[in-house]
């Protein structure tokens, strides 16, 4: 043991004299390429990680870290236990940290062939994903097909049409099932949604769809209103059913599509009877969110009474919320004081009970989504709302200021009394991910989901904001550090190359040092070993290796 300790401190102190006589060598250009070099190194890993960041929110040597060494170091991680199934009997805490995810249809999503292909044609960008038109097309199979479609050449076609990608290839099968069935409701909907350019023409195809639906929705009800006259008949009672539960959707999908229509085209009364009518007459098809197509038109009309009595019966405990029915339910109660509103008064003799009730409000809808004060305020730029939407994410935000700032604008006030006070909702909440002060704490998902479902050219809007991650502030270092070396190298190239030599000869000297206290147990003194060595039959051996 003392041989060898020896010996290892005999090859230290030789390799630490030939990295000490190596540096002293070194010239200042080698010095100056060297921070260069690790300069530009340090700042294509640093564009790199903030890029990779932006994109996707993570850090790639964290994510690559945690995900290949972390197992080889460590061994695999053991995957914790699925959780449980909630029973009615768990309290409101454990439902809280379920995450809230679910895509929902855009109750005001715009046509294909009238509005989103113009803005294409126009701007050449693609306003819709790839993932939100599949999800499209799966809502079209669902709403207008079933399981009879066999029973009609026409809704085979049909069937076949709703799952083709290529636009050109659904328009051309919706008119061969026209030309088998000059009645088919579907045809004229595919029509009216991705042929016609103008909100005139889908309006001209969608009433042909409304004629040939009402017929066909009559003739279900009257096959389902036969009672089976024996158990043969059971099957056939069986299809009417599933064919007048595909004629109700389609039914009350083109009605609703020409409310949109009239209130596009300036006929508001009339968009707001005829969604008037169709709430009345399917009320169960409450999920559809007609009430919010009702809540936009209204607003058009100024009919704030009418708008109150809507809120009334939608914005309650029990059912869902969504960013229409927060934001009206603020804009209504701003209304009452935004007019009079001044930022100084109202800190000199305090907040009145209404306005009062008005920030509440705000900071209520804020809390549901944080994301559209941005929009309303401008200060984020606006594009084509999706097709569909994530409650309290930012694809909602933009769906809904899309249609809604023009209202927030049209009362005087209202936008100054939102940017005065919104921001005081994150004061209340200085976690939202892990508890909520009126809705369940924020979701943690919406920042993937809205990527997916949002065009690539918008900027998807992070609530709350990630910090950034350890390595961009390492990489950003050390390229600011390396850079401003190789600048002093290049302007004071001896005095540089001084200092190179004492930290070197400094690290040199304290990696002797660290050596010798780890060495320490093992040895006693150098005159000792030697004694030892002289004393011992080794003496021929280490005056060899000597």
């Amino acid at each position: 043991q003392a041989i060898f300790s020896v010996l290892l401190i005999k090859s230290l102190v030789l390799f630490l004299l030939t990295v000490t006589v190596f540096l002293s060598t070194l010239t200042p250009k080698f010095y100056f390429a060297l921070t260069v070099t690790s300069s530009f190194i340090s700042g294509l890993i640093f564009v790199f990680e903030w890029w990779h960041f932006r994109k996707y929110g993570t850090s790639f040597i964290e994510q690559v870290s945690v995900s290949h060494l972390r197992p080889l170091i460590g061994g695999a991680e053991s995957s914790p236990p699925a959780p449980a199934a909630f029973s009615a009997g768990e309290n409101d805490t454990s439902r809280q940290n379920m995450p809230e995810c679910k895509v929902w249809r855009n109750p005001l999503n715009l046509f294909r062939g009238a509005e989103y292909s113009r803005y294409m044609w126009v701007t050449g960008k693609e306003p819709l994903t790839y993932y939100d038109m599949n999800l499209s097309a799966q809502d079209h199979q669902t709403f207008f097909t079933c399981d009879t479609d066999a029973l009609r050449p026409s809704d085979t076609v049909m069937q076949k049409a709703w799952r083709e990608r290529n636009p050109q290839a659904r328009i051309k099968a919706a008119y061969q099932a026209l030309e088998l069935n000059n009645d088919c409701a579907t045809a004229y909907v595919l029509l009216a949604e991705e042929e016609a350019t103008t909100i005139v023409d889908a309006e001209k195809y969608f009433k042909q769809a409304l004629k040939a639906g009402e017929m066909i929705y009559r003739k279900s009800q009257n096959c389902h209103s036969q009672s089976p006259q024996h158990e043969a008949q059971l099957s056939k009672d069986f299809e009417s059913h599933e064919l007048l539960g595909r004629d109700t959707n389609v039914l009350v999908y083109v009605k609703r599509r020409l409310a949109m229509c009239a209130r596009k085209l300036g006929r508001i009364r009339e968009a707001v009877k005829m969604m008037r009518d169709l709430m009345k007459e399917f009320p169960l098809l409450s999920m559809l969110n007609i009430h919010e197509n009702l809540l936009e038109a209204l607003l058009e009309l100024q009919a704030y009474a009418d708008v109150q009595a809507v809120l009334a019966k939608y914005d309650d405990i029990s059912l869902p919320k969504s960013a229409a029915i927060c934001y009206t339910a603020a804009l209504l109660k701003a209304r009452a004081v935004s007019e009079r509103f001044s930022p100084e008064t109202a800190s000199k003799r305090g907040l009145s009970t209404a306005e009062i009730n008005a920030v509440e409000a705000i900071h209520r809808a804020v809390e549901f989504n944080p994301h559209v004060p941005k929009y309303l305020l401008e200060m984020k730029s606006l594009v084509l709302p999706p097709e569909h939407i994530l409650k309290r994410g930012d694809s909602e935000a933009v769906a809904y200021a899309f249609f809604h700032l023009q209202h927030w604008k049209r009362i005087e006030g209202a936008l100054n009394l939102l940017h005065c006070t919104w921001e005081g909702t994150f004061r209340m909440i200085p976690y939202p991910l892990e508890k909520g002060h009126l809705f369940y704490p924020y979701p943690s998902c919406t920042e993937t989901a809205d990527r997916e479902l949002l065009p690539t050219f918008h900027e998807v809007s992070v609530y709350p904001q990630k910090e950034l991650p350890f390595f961009i502030h390492f990489t950003a270092g050390l390229c600011s550090f390396s850079a401003m070396l190789a600048l002093l190298t290049h302007q004071f190239p001896e005095l540089m190359v001084i200092f190179a030599k004492a930290v070197s000869t400094v690290s040199v000297m304290g990696l002797a040092k660290c050596f010798g206290t780890l060495l320490s147990p093992f040895i006693f003194t150098v005159e000792h070993i030697e004694d030892l060595l002289l004393s011992s039959p080794w003496h021929q051996l280490t005056s060899v290796t000597g």
